[in-house]
């Protein structure tokens, strides 16, 4: 048997397992992990703002969420909270309205759209998102409005022209009785 074959299979295993081999010199300690952890504690706050960086995107998922699974007590107390003119508020505020009735869906893309600009540039996707969701649902909503209205008008059409129909049917009748009567 020649060293030949078994060299060459030898060579891919050798080449990818490389990377499984730690990367420290002779007599040198363990690194520890390079990766960040943010301290739970200090994310997911009730409410958020754009103060603490951080945690901000994690903080106004969950805020997004919770306004999503919230029922409507929940909003209405949570609409009282947010009261205020600080550009924070008035996104948050617009993030619950964006889960409320189709009548708050309004305001939501108002605050959205007025305040989209002035929020931090790492979260700007986001609510740019959400604002996408609620002017999507506000177009089925009005779709749907239209379509319903059109449906009343030609169930009306549909009357007038059964109405019509009938009289005409009458009217028939009314000749074939005269002509067999004469």
């Amino acid at each position: 048997m020649t060293p030949r074959p078994l060299l060459l299979c030898l060579v891919p295993v050798w080449l990818t397992g490389c990377q499984w081999l730690p990367v420290q010199l002779p007599g040198q300690e363990p690194r520890e992990p390079v990766v960040q952890e943010t301290d739970v504690g200090a994310c997911f706050s009730e409410i958020p703002d754009f103060d603490e960086p951080s945690c901000m995107f994690e903080d106004w998922v969950a805020f997004g969420l919770a306004s999503q699974r919230g029922d409507r007590a929940w909003r209405d107390a949570m609409l009282l909270r947010l009261e205020g003119k600080d550009t924070d508020r008035r996104l948050a505020r617009a993030v619950v309205l964006a889960w409320g009735d189709e009548r708050q869906w309004d305001q939501a893309s108002e605050l959205f759209k007025a305040d989209l600009s002035a929020a931090p540039a790492r979260l700007q996707p986001l609510l740019r998102y959400w604002l996408n969701e609620v002017e999507g649902r506000r177009g089925l909503n009005q779709r749907l409005s239209e379509s319903r209205q059109a449906q009343d008008a030609l169930a009306e059409e549909k009357a007038a022209l059964e109405e019509k129909l009938d009289a005409l049917t009458d009217i028939e009748r009314n000749i074939n009785s005269r002509q067999q009567t004469e």
